[in-house]
């Protein structure tokens, strides 16, 4: 036998095989080598399976497939051969099939779900490219039995479940929702075909609705698997009803964004077509103006309008000239229409008059602000100068105090006294001088300095003009813009301020400049030279007390929504907060207090609880928590060597206990706190001085050589420095080492000085705030160097009302009254 003739055996035999394979799909289907049968003449017991990858098939669609040649197409052909009926069931995850997947991997039954659906072949078609369309009629859901065969090709014992409708009112109020939902979301698509509505306009049942919603609305493929698996009618036709419900949304929320964008178009179309129309009608009249020449000539208007000095008027009209020749499309043209805008609403002439009536403008201070007289009576000078002689230079005032005392309301109150405009920004942390002086035109962006925008707000040249915070301007590699106050801030200079962006002088002396600042040291030598310093200092607690009741009390009631009746304030109430929770200077954090007071009292009266409060003394710890601070630190006598001393802080005075204690040792000193360079020298020298002056002290020689000192200034984490504390520390020393003498320190006593090595004591800073610190602390006699009583009598006398001032020159002085 050949070659030739054993190959073709071979391939006889294969095709013997193929051929007995069909006859035996072809019996399976019928049922022969079961024992079963059809179910009747329509629907088979036994059909060939084909799984669908991406695609979800339902009962009623009528749909094209294609498939290239392949296991898939030769079981579809062979179908069609068979009675034309194929199951689809889709395949659980989907999976990428070309010519290289094996054929068990195409028909594995355990990929496939168990439900799908029996779809009949209607027609089918050779198409270019060697693949094969058909055209399906799906006609049933069915779930698969069990497969029956996997070669050659996949068949299934399958069963069609019958759509069961209830009779029951829940579900014909479900069906009714379905498709009333239905409708809507057809009215809200637009463009659909004809066909597609009439078909959904026809639907027979609720069975029918659920399968056309699931074949025809967007779904993802877990949700079209999962109303096809749900055999359950009253079930699936809720899921469908919330499928329509959540598509119908989405479509209206499409609807109202397709109106708008429609709306915005037709918008412009019109407005468009309207300015043609006017364009052409003014042609036609010989009315037509032509944009840039309209913009022209309003800026030469305002040129002459506005009152500009003779060289901003000429640099005005060359500017104006310059941009004649420019095209509007041309950069250059913005910039120099931007520059003559600036340049023509600058408040060159224009000012407001000022209210020189003196009794009213000091009934306006004293309705905004309890007490600071001083600063008062400065403004009321102003004001008396302003009447006698009109053309007086603008006044630079510097308001220099802790937070919270009223530097910044205060500059309110006298816009509103001189009848003035108010402008207020603040320099802290600016680092460029431009933000001062403006940029020069050359840069993109570029605009004047803060200095003429303020003026350009107010419009008008002579307002009251607050620059905030100037203790804090910054200075670094990148510009010191203090230097550029210098011009701003110099009565001699700022009637010709040039600003970089105008670049034409600019008079401010018109303009009444009010600084604020908490820390005055912090201001540069230069620029505080050039301004009139006003000590706003803390308050005491009479002027905490006027200020609660007459202006944060009121505040926060109206503030929190409460009325006069609904909260009342007994008169021991103020006192005893500013005693018990408020630590300051200021009445910031007192304000805070009362509003937490007045927050609590309107939850209540929100929800009912009570009609009314009225707060007593006794009720703050409710409303407060525990009290946080105690007046009756120095109502006990102080141990020896403890001594209080007084020092002066950004915020305020302070009072300041300063402890020293001996042990055996070797003769070492030893002082903590976190102090400075200079007041540790001061504590050294306090240390010298009491050796040399032992004898005096009734200080026994060998305590310096076999004891170890240690002096510790309280608070170690605030840190302190200055040499105010000189005759404290001293104090603190005789006292600690001339105990076994009885050398105590007079109860209720404070102190402050510098010491020096021959026992002199010297003249230290923050008298005023020392004054009121010790006074708020309960401190009744206080020692202050002799050179420094013309402050003490500069305090006004309601301050220092209920102390007694020592004054020394020299440390025994000092002695006299201390023990």
């Amino acid at each position: 036998m050949t070659d030739g003739e054993d190959s073709g055996t071979e391939e006889e035999r294969a095709e013997a095989q193929r051929a007995q394979e069909q006859r035996d799909a072809a019996a399976a289907l019928k049922g022969e080598d079961t024992g079963l049968v059809s179910l009747d003449g329509e629907m088979p017991a036994n059909v060939i399976v084909v799984p669908l990858e991406e695609t979800v098939l339902f009962p009623g669609m009528t749909v094209p497939v294609v498939y290239p040649p392949g296991p898939v197409r030769e079981a579809v052909d062979f179908a069609a051969g068979q009675g034309s009926f194929v199951a689809f069931v889709p395949r659980r995850t989907p999976r990428e099939i070309d010519a290289e997947t094996p054929k068990e991997a195409i028909f594995n039954p355990d990929e496939l779900l168990p439900v799908g659906v029996l779809a009949r072949i209607l027609k089918s078609l050779n198409m270019p490219g060697g693949n094969r369309s058909y055209f399906l009629a799906c006609i049933q859901r069915l779930v698969v039995a069990r497969y029956l065969r996997t070669q050659p090709y996949l068949i299934a014992r399958v069963s069609y479940p019958v759509d069961r409708v209830p009779d029951d009112k829940e579900f014909q109020a479900l069906w009714r929702a379905a498709k009333a939902s239905l409708a809507e979301l057809l009215k809200e698509i637009p463009g659909l075909p004809e066909g597609f509505s009439i078909a959904a306009a026809n639907l027979e049942g609720p069975a029918q609705l659920t399968d056309f919603v699931a074949a025809h609305l967007d779904l993802r493929r877990e949700e079209r698997i999962e109303l096809l698996q749900t055999v359950d009618l009253p079930r699936r036709l809720r899921q469908v009803t919330e499928a329509l419900n959540r598509e119908l949304e989405l479509a209206r929320l499409a609807g109202k964004i397709r109106e708008e964008i429609r709306a915005k178009i037709e918008k412009s179309q019109r407005e468009y077509y309207l300015r043609e129309q006017i364009k052409a009608i003014r042609k036609e009249l010989g009315e037509e103006v032509d944009q840039k020449e309209l913009a022209l000539k309003e800026l030469a208007d305002r040129i002459e309008q506005r009152g500009l000095p003779e060289a901003a008027a000429k640099r005005a009209r060359d500017e104006l000239r310059r941009l004649e020749i420019l095209s509007p499309e041309s950069p250059e043209y913005n910039v120099v229409r931007s520059y003559l805008e600036w340049m023509t609403e600058l408040p060159w002439a224009a000012e407001t008059e000022d209210v020189t009536d003196l009794p009213r403008a000091r009934a306006v201070l004293d309705e905004d602000h309890y007490g600071l007289q001083e600063v008062k009576e400065r403004i009321v000078e102003f004001l008396a100068v302003r009447k006698l002689r009109p053309d007086q230079k603008g006044a630079i005032l510097c308001f220099s105090g802790p937070p919270g005392v009223g530097k910044t309301s205060l500059g309110q109150s006298i816009a509103r006294a001189l009848g003035r405009k108010f402008f207020r920004f603040s320099l802290g942390g600016m680092r460029d001088e431009a933000e001062i002086k403006g940029h020069r035109r050359t840069y993109i962006g570029a605009m004047p300095g803060k200095i003429l925008q303020g003026l350009r707000t107010v419009g008008v040249r002579n307002p009251v003009f607050m620059l905030d915070e100037i203790d804090k301007l910054g200075q670094d590699w990148r510009g010191d813009p203090s230097s550029a106050m210098l011009e701003v801030l110099d009565p001699a200079q700022n009637a010709n301020f040039l600003d970089h962006y105008v670049d034409v002088p600019f008079d401010l002396s018109r303009v009444m400049f009010i600084c604020t600042a908490n820390i005055k040291t912090q201001i540069p030598a230069p620029l505080l030279d050039r301004m009139e310093v006003i000590e706003l200092p803390g308050y005491i607690l009479e002027e905490k007390v006027q200020i609660a009741r007459r202006y944060l009390f009121p505040r926060q009631r109206d503030a929190h929504g409460l009325s006069k009746q609904q909260l009342v304030f007994q008169p021991a109430v103020y006192p005893r907060i500013i005693d018990g929770w408020t630590r300051e200077a200021g009445v910031r954090e007192l304000e805070r207090r009362i509003g937490r007071i007045a927050r609590k009292v309107a939850a209540r009266v929100a929800a009912e609880e009570i009609q009314r409060a009225t707060i007593a003394a006794g009720q703050l710890e409710t409303y407060l928590g525990p009290r946080q601070f105690f007046a009756d630190e120095l109502r006990r006598a102080l141990r020896p060597g403890v001594v209080v001393g007084l020092a002066w802080t950004p915020v305020g005075g302070e009072i300041m206990f300063i402890e020293s204690t001996r042990m055996p040792g070797r003769g070492n000193f030893k002082v903590t706190g976190q102090l400075g360079e200079v007041m540790s020298e001061s504590a050294q020298l306090a240390l010298s001085f009491v050796r040399r002056h032992g004898a005096e002290f009734e200080i026994e020689p060998e305590v310096f050589e076999k004891s170890d000192l240690h002096v510790h200034f309280p608070a170690g984490a605030t840190p302190k420095d200055g040499p105010s504390a000189g005759i404290a520390i001293t104090t603190a020393l005789v006292s600690l080492l001339g105990w076994k003498k009885g050398r105590k320190i007079r109860p209720r006593l404070a102190m402050t000085g510098e010491m020096t090595l021959r026992g002199e004591v010297l003249p230290v800073g923050g008298i005023r705030e020392k004054c009121l610190a010790a006074k708020r602390a309960g401190v009744r006699e206080v020692i202050v160097p002799r050179e420094n009583r013309r402050n003490v009598l500069e305090i006004p006398k309601h301050i220092v009302r209920g102390l007694r001032f020592h004054y020394a020159a020299t440390y025994d002085d000092v002695l006299k009254v201390a023990f």
